[in-house]
């Protein structure tokens, strides 16, 4: 069963993204949001990793318009 808890901090800022959803799966959380962040260097097209805004995340950015954060749950 998904739980809607987040262990993000109010500085990561994308709890209040629209059209965004939080999936907790187990010690694994997976939060799916629209890309509104502007990015200072060249973007793959279809898929594109990188380290999070916080220690232990990683962020996938799909089709450029989709961002995929992948956490451990606190």
């Amino acid at each position: 069963m998904a739980q809607l808890n987040s262990s993000f901090d109010s500085g990561f800022s994308l709890q209040c993204a629209p059209t965004s959803f939080l999936m907790r799966l187990g010690r694994r959380e997976l939060f799916v949001c629209r890309d509104f962040r502007q990015r200072y260097y060249q973007v793959n097209p279809l898929v594109d990793c990188s380290t999070g805004i916080q220690a232990g995340h990683l962020e996938v950015l799909l089709f450029r318009k989709w961002l995929v954060i992948l956490s451990k749950a606190r």
